[in-house]
């Protein structure tokens, strides 16, 4: 069980292909003249107090990278250190843990700084994915250090695994839109089993693996990268990080880029709704490419997943493809409108009953490679989002939501809406809040790239994310294109937007538009 907001390295792979090329270009206003500069528009940043000398006063000792985890070691001018930080920020003289950095150092003379970068997940690897993307932020790179890094609870940085390579691929038989009482309980123990899994792996890192937590982490990163103020790129769920952020260190803001924003005011029944009615935005599109009719095409696809669900299909492996991998696999070529030939060919062979390229697709989604072995980011999302989310439906609830959910997605809204059951069930940790407080009052503006094809995140979420922050700080830019995020996506418009804000400190109007 995954759920579909994330950018992480499998879907960063297939967002970078479209990265390389050109794109349209358009206008919706003039540029705004008339803004400070978000780098020096707020008082002096202020130090992080109350922390001992050895890790306010820590200096990162930079060397060679090694491999990690599943990862190779980075070639070229890559360089990695570990920063120590509180595992309770509440207790700052207590137990620490390492946190994994990265960097490239800037390749101009005239530098401003460290650019930190969150890609999304939660749980997304800022250590894989960092020497991945500065392709597509090699001219922000002329001005700023690359800086990525690995969260609380995600690949080097104390990574949580919570499930065997076999534990998970046994969980893939799971019915999780499960239609008599035994599929119900069999999907309420799995999620509990996999809570308990966590417990048991995890320990005490699990109550402080929080959004909260990885932003206090962040100011003391740029404390000790000597950065007056936070300049950040934070895509997917980075940018609900990056409001948190905002909101707990508004004097300390500098140039924040959030790109495919989620929506802040949108609890976790919410997100749910807002991925169920991206998601089937994003594969109407892609149905109305190919010539057919959207409704007609939908329901096509569901008398597909009816019949998997039924009788999972046969694929080239010895694994079958189970109706929960069915529909990870539609939903990965969703990211990036250059995957959807894939979908084409994928859902062919599975009208033809060959389940292999649909699997090949979930594979690919979760970060499962040729040997059997998972990553771990699907593991740390779950670990994450659960200490955020306060909301827990239970069942009866969740059977209540059901109908909305199909009516806003008859492809995903059973998938999602179950979700809302299962996600955090019987969770062994309290959750912290229905909904992150994002407002920002004083904060420097920051720039919010939404996009209207956005599968994982609906580009109303730009909107309601300016709003949250408060007047004067959230500056909306709007995209009309396809795929999970917009910087780097083929869009001249709004990559000479990005970068004019992030390297000049020019404030586009609010409101503008790229197309």
């Amino acid at each position: 069980m995954s759920r579909f907001v994330r950018w992480a390295a499998a879907v960063a792979a297939t967002l970078l292909v479209a990265g390389c090329g050109g794109g349209s270009s358009g206008r919706g206003g003039d540029e705004g003249k008339d803004r400070s500069d978000p780098s020096t528009a707020t008082p002096a940043a202020t130090a992080v107090t109350g922390l001992p000398a050895s890790l306010a006063s820590q200096k990162p000792a930079w060397g060679r990278c090694k491999a990690t985890g599943d990862s190779p070691a980075p070639s070229g001018d890559w360089q990695c250190a570990t920063l120590r930080t509180p595992l309770d920020w509440a207790r700052p003289d207590g137990r620490t843990i390492g946190l994994a950095l990265i960097r490239a150092k800037a390749t101009g003379g005239d530098r401003i700084g460290s650019l930190l970068f969150n890609f999304g997940g939660p749980g997304a690897s800022g250590v894989t994915t960092m020497p991945y993307y500065a392709v597509t932020a090699s001219k922000l790179r002329e001005r700023y250090d690359l800086v990525g890094w690995d969260p609380r609870g995600v690949g080097a940085s104390e990574g949580v695994r919570c499930r065997s390579d076999r534990d998970v691929q046994a969980a893939e038989d799971v019915d999780v839109t499960p239609d008599t009482p035994a599929e119900e309980r069999a999907y309420l123990q799995d999620a509990a089993d996999f809570g308990k899994g966590c417990e048991r792996a995890v320990g005490t890192l699990m109550a402080h693996v929080s959004t909260t937590d990885t932003a206090r982490d962040m100011d003391l990163m740029r404390q000790v990268l000597g950065d007056p103020k936070m300049h950040y790129f934070g895509i997917s769920y980075g940018t609900e990080l990056g409001g948190v952020y905002a909101h707990l260190f508004p004097r300390n803001v500098g140039r924040l880029v959030l790109d495919a924003v989620v929506d802040p005011t949108a609890d976790a029944v919410g997100h749910a709704e807002n991925q169920a009615r991206g998601f089937q935005r994003a594969l109407d599109d892609y149905l109305t490419s190919t010539g057919q009719d959207p409704k007609q095409g939908s329901r096509k696809i569901v008398d597909l997943l009816r019949r998997i669900d039924a009788k999972p299909l046969p694929t080239s492996s010895a694994r079958r493809l189970t109706q929960t991998l069915a529909i990870t696999g539609i939903v990965l070529p969703l990211y990036s409108k250059e995957s959807w030939p894939s979908l084409t060919s994928a859902l062919r062979a599975a009208e033809q009953g060959d389940g292999s390229p649909l699997l090949s697709l979930a594979d690919e989604y979760n970060d499962r490679d040729s040997s059997g072995h998972y990553g771990t980011t699907t593991q740390a999302q779950r670990v994450i989002s659960c200490l955020d989310d306060k909301q827990r439906p239970t069942l009866a609830q969740t059977k209540k939501l059901l109908p909305a959910f199909e009516r806003i997605s008859p492809v995903f809204g059973d998938f999602l809406g179950w979700d809302t059951a299962g996600w955090c069930h019987d969770w062994p940790v309290a959750g912290q809040s229905d909904t992150p407080d994002v407002s920002a009052p004083g904060a420097a503006p920051i720039l919010l790239v939404g996009n209207t094809g956005d599968p994982a995140t609906p580009y109303e979420g730009a909107r309601r994310m300016a709003d949250a922050l408060g007047k004067g700080v959230g500056v909306e830019l709007t995209w009309k294109g396809e795929g999970h995020g917009a910087y780097g996506s083929g869009s001249d418009c709004v990559d000479a937007t990005v970068n004019a804000y992030v390297l000049n400190g020019t404030v586009p109007k609010d409101g503008k538009v790229c197309s």
